[in-house]
C-alpha cells in the first residue's frame, strides 16, 4: 500500500488556496451558527425561507398522517410508495405535461438520464458552463459531446450546422439559472434552434425551479416556453426545502428512463414523508409569488452595491457573484464578510476558473430588508 501520493495531492491542493473543509454549523432559520458566531446565512439554497417557516411545517403535521421514515427498498422493487404517483402527477399536470419522473437528487437525475437517452450514434451539445452533474452524466454516456461557447447561441447554431446531420439525435443541454454566475439562458432562442436543426432541448431548471415565473415554475413558466422543452429537470433541495429532483417529459421516455436509468433502478427510494413534504410545498408554490418579487428587489440591489464600489458581478438572478480573482482573495474577501456577520463563503478553482475566483452570495427571501441593508453598508465602505 502507498499513501505518499494522497499526502502530497493534499498538499499541493492546500498551496494552492483549495483545501476544503465540512464545517460544524448550528441553523436557526436565515441564520448560522459557525465557531461561535452568529451570522447571516448567504451562502444557503433556501431561496425563499422555506425550510425553517414555522406556519408551514406546522401546516404539514396537521394535514398529514405519513409517518413512514424509509422507503427500505428501489422504486422497482417494493419502494415505489403512493407519494410518488401524486407527486408525479401533480408535477404534470402543473407543467401540462404527459407524465413526470422523480430521483433521489438532481445528481442523481443529470448523471442519469441523459446516458439512458442516448447511444453511439448520438450528439450531446451541451453549454461550457452547464453544472458538474450534468458533465459526469455526458462522461458516463456512449453519446459524443461537443460544447458551445456559454451563452453563445451563434456559435450553437455554427456546431449543429457542422454535425446535425452526422448523427441520428441530438440534445442541446443547458441550465436556465447558472449556478456560479447567476445569468440566465434565454430559452426560447434555444427552442427555436431545437426546432431548426430537429433536436431534443434538455434544461435543467435547479437554480430556477421556485424562484421564477409566476407559479414559481422557472425560467419555463418565465419565458412562456415549456410546451416546447423536451426534458424539464428541477430539484427539490434548493428553493423547497426538500430532497430529490424531477424531470417532465413525454410519457415514452418516462417508461424508457424507468427500464434503463442506472441512478434509478439501483438505489433506494426517497422516504414517504419526504416525498409527501415535497408535494406539499409544490401545491403551495402560486402562494409565495411575493417572496419571489422580494428576492429579484434584493438580488438587483445588491448588484448595483458591488457596480458602484467597483467591483466585478455578473448575472441577473438571485445567484449574485463577486468576482475577487486569486483564490487568496477570495479567502480573505469570505473572512471579512464573516468577521462583519455575513456567511458567504468563496468559490475557487477547478468549481470556477482559474483567476475567477469569487464570493458567492446566495440570498433567501426570508431574511428581513433590515438585515439586507447591513449587508449593503458593509460592501459601501470597503475600499
Amino acid at each position: 500500500m502507498n499513501k505518499e501520493r494522497y499526502s502530497k495531492k493534499l498538499e499541493l491542493i492546500k498551496e494552492a488556496g483549495n483545501f476544503r473543509v465540512l464545517r460544524d454549523t448550528v441553523h436557526n432559520g436565515f441564520l448560522i451558527h459557525v465557531d461561535g458566531r452568529e451570522m447571516l446565512n448567504l451562502s444557503s439554497n433556501d431561496y425563499l425561507g422555506l425550510s425553517s417557516n414555522p406556519r408551514l411545517i406546522e401546516e404539514f403535521r396537521s394535514e398529514t398522517d405519513v409517518m413512514a421514515y424509509s422507503a427500505a427498498s428501489s422504486r422497482l422493487l417494493s419502494g415505489n410508495h403512493q407519494y410518488y404517483k401524486m407527486l408525479e402527477d401533480d408535477l404534470a399536470s402543473l407543467y401540462d405535461k404527459e407524465s413526470a419522473l422523480v430521483f433521489n437528487s438532481g445528481y442523481h437525475a443529470n448523471i442519469g438520464i441523459l446516458p439512458a437517452l442516448t447511444g453511439k450514434r448520438d450528439l450531446i451539445i451541451a453549454d461550457k458552463l452547464v453544472h458538474a452533474s450534468i458533465i459526469d452524466g455526458l462522461r458516463l454516456s456512449d453519446a459524443q459531446m461537443v460544447r458551445y461557447r456559454h451563452l453563445d447561441y451563434e456559435h450553437l447554431q455554427s456546431l449543429l450546422m457542422q454535425h446535425r446531420e452526422e448523427y441520428e439525435n441530438v440534445f442541446i443541454v443547458t441550465e436556465s439559472v447558472f449556478s456560479m454566475d447567476g445569468d440566465v439562458a434565454d430559452l426560447q432562442q434555444l427552442c427555436e434552434i431545437k426546432k431548426e436543426f430537429d433536436a431534443f432541448l434538455y434544461v435543467d431548471e435547479a437554480h430556477a425551479i421556485g424562484v421564477r415565473g409566476t407559479n414559481g415554475l422557472g425560467c419555463c413558466e418565465e419565458q412562456a416556453c415549456t410546451e416546447e422543452i423536451d426534458f424539464i429537470v428541477g430539484t427539490f433541495g434548493k428553493a423547497f426545502a426538500s430532497m430529490g429532483a424531477f424531470v417532465v417529459c413525454e410519457e415514452l421516455f418516462r417508461e424508457y428512463l424507468i427500464n434503463t436509468q442506472r441512478s434509478l433502478i439501483f438505489t433506494t427510494a426517497l422516504p414517504p414523508v419526504n416525498v409527501a413534504w415535497t408535494r406539499f410545498i409544490l401545491n403551495r408554490m402560486p402562494d409565495f409569488y411575493d417572496l419571489r418579487i422580494k428576492l429579484a428587489e434584493v438580488s438587483e440591489r445588491l448588484r448595483h452595491v458591488l457596480i458602484a464600489k467597483g467591483f466585478e458581478t455578473r448575472g441577473s438572478s438571485h445567484i449574485v457573484p463577486m468576482v475577487c480573482g486569486s483564490n487568496e482573495n477570495s479567502l480573505d474577501m469570505a473572512g471579512m464578510l464573516q468577521d462583519n456577520g455575513f456567511f458567504a463563503l468563496p468559490v475557487r478553482y477547478p468549481t470556477v476558473p482559474k483567476n475567477e475566483a469569487r464570493i458567492r452570495f446566495s440570498l433567501n427571501a426570508s431574511i428581513p430588508i433590515e438585515d439586507y441593508e447591513c449587508l449593503f453598508e458593509f460592501l459601501g465602505c470597503l475600499e
